[in-house]
């Protein structure tokens, strides 16, 4: 009787989402800062090459082709999409697959929006409060 082999392949992905905070939860913080801590302007500083997925506690869209990450450590993160991207198309936030370094990173990964557009991510950079 001869023998059959049979090989089983198992793939693991995991794919996390990064969605923008409620309103709600953003008046109520902007409410309980003292009013000389709202920044009045913001300006890029040094560039970021990755950022930790789990450091990650909102987005919002921005002008043209740039998100904002809102970081766990109160840190803000200005990011450019590729040129044909829209940061409108991610206004419900945005997926990405998690790599083995648990980073979003320039030029290695690129942001889905729920409506299925992907972006790579061109530039990072810091956002802090000007100083005037």
């Amino acid at each position: 009787m001869q023998q059959i082999a049979r090989q089983v392949r198992i793939e693991q992905r995991v794919v996390v989402r990064i969605a923008p905070q409620r309103p709600a939860a953003r008046q109520n913080m902007l409410a309980e800062l003292p009013q000389r801590a709202i920044p009045r302007r913001l300006e890029e500083t040094r560039k970021e090459k990755c950022v930790p997925l789990d450091g990650i506690a909102g987005v919002q869209t921005g002008s043209g082709n740039r998100l904002v990450l809102f970081l766990r450590d109160e840190r803000m993160i200005s990011v450019n999409l590729e040129k044909s991207c829209r940061a409108r198309d991610f206004y419900s936030g945005f997926y990405v697959e998690k790599n083995k370094d648990g980073r979003l990173c320039v030029d290695r990964d690129k942001l889905q929006s729920r409506t299925g557009m992907r972006c790579e991510v061109e530039a990072m950079r810091q956002l802090v409060e000007a100083s005037d």
